[in-house]
């Protein structure tokens, strides 16, 4: 079925064993009911979407199936297929794509993760302590945005349940699903690449900036607790890191231990990374997932909210009459637009990561490290805007300059 789409001389076999080919697997989404939206139902798939990487370096679809089960009614769609039928089965794929990326990516892995982080902080760390002064900077307004989303985003009759095809229910149901599924080892940046088999992937700029920045930041974090914890006892003798370490086991991850989120730190090293992802997700992950929500939004069916047709079960049926009409009615795209162009604006009083006006350390060497850390990520910044000269489309959701140091939008 695919051997047309990757080229003369090679064939699918040939292609995965070279590690050119990629599957997006949209499971997660199968059987989360759908709601009425303006009087009309709603709907919605669990799509899986297989992809190439082709020698002129583009990754590309070549095979989608918009059901988990196979059949005479769920079709395998092609490129070779009619234009409206291959346009309509990507169009079904970026539907499955903006329920991943908004509720499991965006609010659930940066907005409620870091609202844990947050209030572990705040109720476990006294204002002397070390790791208070270290994390403080990364809470600042996300308490607050969140409240903010709860009331106008997450409640009854709000954006959510008038924007989307899932509504309240549902969007409350994939993230359920997501966190039981969340592992401590994904929030490791550099394990996730490789689970996913795209660390070496050409072209990958997030994979390449996200790196650079957790590098930074890894180092930035090293120096501050090799600093204040030196040796293994320090870390496993304090109760108060354990005590914060072990609110976030219970209240983020609700104490399910196959998560693999740790219970206690017994290691500087340990100690290292668990600050690592904790900062991370507060500041750069935010920033990956959100900057750019709207560039993908502004163009509804490259990122559409609520499909109005079911998924298809036959090919050539397609025409553009019934694309127009799967895609989401004007009044839905208006809510979903408002809310992400909401989202992408920047804070007028904006704190980039390494910016730390409060001062909350005294000692010379945290002070040292934090200077270090800023010039690390003035390099980088330079970096991603002479390589983004060269690009087609920028990337820059990454430049360091636009990554805020907390969740505060």
């Amino acid at each position: 079925m695919v051997a047309p789409f990757l080229g003369e001389g090679t064939c699918l076999q040939a292609e995965l064993e070279k590690g050119n080919i990629y599957l997006v697997d949209y499971r997660i989404l199968e059987g989360i009911p759908t709601i009425e939206l303006n009087g009309q139902k709603q709907h919605q798939c669990a799509p899986l979407c297989l992809l190439h990487f082709s020698p002129e370096g583009n990754m590309m679809p070549i095979a989608i199936q918009l059901s988990q089960t196979p059949g005479p009614n769920c079709p395998i769609f092609l490129p070779s297929d009619s234009e409206w039928d291959w346009l309509l089965a990507k169009t079904w794929v970026r539907n499955a794509e903006f329920f991943c990326h908004e509720a499991i990516a965006h609010l659930l892995g940066t907005h409620l993760i870091a609202e844990a982080f947050s209030l572990a902080v705040l109720r476990q760390l006294p204002m002397c302590h070390p790791l208070y002064k270290l994390l403080i900077p990364h809470t600042r307004y996300t308490i607050q945005i969140n409240s903010i989303g709860r009331a106008i985003l997450l409640n009854e009759g709000g954006l959510t349940a008038r924007g989307t095809s899932l509504g309240l229910k549902g969007f409350a149901e994939l993230m359920a699903r997501a966190l039981s599924e969340m592992t401590y080892d994904s929030f490791y940046l550099p394990n996730d690449f490789v689970e996913r088999g795209v660390q070496d992937l050409p072209g990958y700029y997030y994979r390449d900036d996200c790196l650079a920045v957790w590098d930074a930041l890894e180092r930035y974090v090293t120096e501050i607790i090799t600093y204040y914890y030196p040796c293994d006892a320090a870390v496993e003798g304090d109760p108060e890191l354990q005590s914060w370490v072990q609110e976030i086991f219970k209240e983020c991850l609700l104490g399910r231990e196959s998560s693999g989120f740790p219970t206690c730190l017994r290691t500087v090293p340990e100690l290292i990374r668990y600050v690592t992802i904790v900062i991370y997700t507060c500041s750069a992950k935010h920033a990956a997932v959100n900057t750019g929500q709207l560039e993908l939004t502004c163009w509804m069916p490259n990122f559409p909210s609520s499909m109005r047709n079911p998924p298809m079960q036959a090919k050539g049926l397609t025409t553009l009459e019934t694309f127009l009409d799967t895609l989401p009615d004007v009044k839905t795209t208006c809510i979903i637009l408002l809310v992400l162009w909401t989202l992408s604006r920047e804070p007028d009083d904006k704190r980039p990561l390494g910016h730390f006006p409060d001062i909350h350390f005294v000692e010379d060497v945290p002070r040292r490290s934090m200077e270090s850390f800023r010039q690390r990520l003035a390099l980088i910044s330079h970096n991603i805007r002479q390589r983004n000269k060269c690009l087609p489309i920028p990337y820059r959701y990454l430049d360091p300059v636009l990554i805020e140091n907390s969740v505060s939008i």
